[in-house]
């Protein structure tokens, strides 16, 4: 998935304001102006469009990961170079406190079945025979199911 599309998702799901996304991203120790999050989040057929890098996503992410559950002490992490839906889930999972039980359930609500190991394939080492990339399709249908579970708790 695109990182912009997949930053589009988690506003609208949380419906976090510039300002909000502002402070995530400062909260990884990365500035980053009003602008630069308006053109991140506009469409690629606008001039004004900006393609968001996977270290920028990645800076985000850990950003959402701080403001859920706090910093721990003498640890920051690191911002990855290279993003794929396997870390992006992940650090997904971490900052909304899921469990796996949690992650199927949400897969359910758009009507997607998705069993445990399966699902703990993803979450492997890439070095290990039973890890899984993860397609496009089911982080649409995870970001999908994830606009809806918290929708369902307002």
């Amino acid at each position: 998935m695109d990182n912009n599309d997949i930053l589009r998702k988690l506003r609208f799901t949380y419906d976090y304001s510039d300002s909000a996304m502002i402070d995530i991203f400062a909260l990884a120790g990365m500035k980053v102006t009003r602008a630069e999050v308006s053109d991140w989040l506009k469409k690629e057929e606008d001039p004004a469009f900006q393609k968001m890098v996977d270290v920028q996503l990645a800076t985000f992410l850990n950003g959402m990961i701080y403001m859920n559950r706090g910093k721990q002490e003498g640890k920051e992490l690191p911002p990855e170079e290279r993003l794929n839906n396997n870390i992006i889930l992940r650090k997904l999972k971490i900052a909304l406190n899921l469990k796996d039980e949690d992650i199927i359930n949400i897969l359910r609500l758009v009507d997607f079945e998705l069993g445990k190991p399966e699902l703990t394939s993803f979450f492997r080492a890439t070095s290990q025979p039973q890890y899984r990339p993860l397609k496009d399709q089911i982080m649409r249908k995870f970001l999908h199911g994830l606009q809806l579970s918290v929708g369902r708790q307002e």
